[in-house]
Order: structure tokens, then sequence, then C-alpha cells
């Protein structure tokens, strides 16, 4: 999405160009590019001129908007969302905490849009992210420092 905010206005971009500058699999982006072309977010058009832009300007989408197209409600624990999934619900110590964190979430979600993304987003010189890509999660290390 922020790929086709920082073209907004230039055409449709093509799946493959996406593809390659994202690095992500193009049978995966068809994926995330068709939940977000229902949700309202994308368009797409066919043809030699073809390819997906934004159904909106980028500073009309809110991140919100996007991760709920793509993973459904922003939750952090399933108690948030659904009741009586845990039976210490009614008596939990930290349900509460966790509403407080999962409210916090939702609010910068919606505060932030596309536009501001593509406003915070370092780019290098040849036109690419110079952010970081997103950590990967690491395996638990015993007190000693092995892996378990």
């Amino acid at each position: 999405m922020v790929r086709l905010a920082r073209g907004h206005g230039e055409g449709p971009v093509l799946m493959s160009a996406i593809s390659k500058r994202e690095e992500v699999s193009r049978k995966y982006l068809h994926t995330l590019l068709t939940a977000l072309r229902e949700a309202g977010l994308v368009t797409s058009a066919r043809g030699a001129r073809g390819g997906y832009s934004l159904a909106r300007p980028p500073g009309e989408i809110r991140v919100s908007e996007v991760l709920e197209a793509l993973e459904g409600e922003v939750v952090l624990v399933d108690c948030l969302s659904e009741e009586g999934c845990c039976a210490l619900e009614e008596r939990c110590s930290v349900r509460g905490v966790w509403k407080r964190m999962n409210d916090a979430v939702v609010a910068v979600l919606d505060d932030v849009t596309l536009a501001d993304l593509v406003r915070d987003t370092p780019m290098a010189s040849d036109g690419e992210c110079a952010g970081a890509r997103p950590a990967r999660r690491r395996r638990a290390r015993s007190r000693k420092g092995e892996a378990r």
C-alpha cells in the first residue's frame, strides 16, 4: 500500500513491479491485493496500461483500514472480542490492561494514514525504502544462552 501511495496519481502500478520491489511472491501479493480491492482500498485495471491504484488519496486511507482488510479486527487477545472465550473473563486481573493496550494500538492505527507513512519513510538514493524490515522472531534462550 505504501508503494501505491508513493506513486499515487501517476497511474496504475503493475503487480509484477510491486512484487519485485517489495520482494513478495506474486501469488501472495495477488491474495493481498484481492482482499484490498474487495475492501474498496485499491482499484485494478486490466490491459496494457493496467495495474493497481489506491481507491482514495493516501491521506484518506488509514492504516487501521488496511490491517482490518488483510487481517480482520485488530485485537491483541481473544477475550477482548469473543465473549465467553475464557473461564476467567469475569475475574481476570489483567483484562483491563489488555483492553487499554488494545485501545491504544487501535487509536494509533486509526491516526496514521498512508500519506503519513510515505512522508515518514526515509528513501535511499535508488528510490527504495531505507527503513528497517520488521524484526524476525528469535528463538527463546535459556538462562545459559542456549537455544531451547
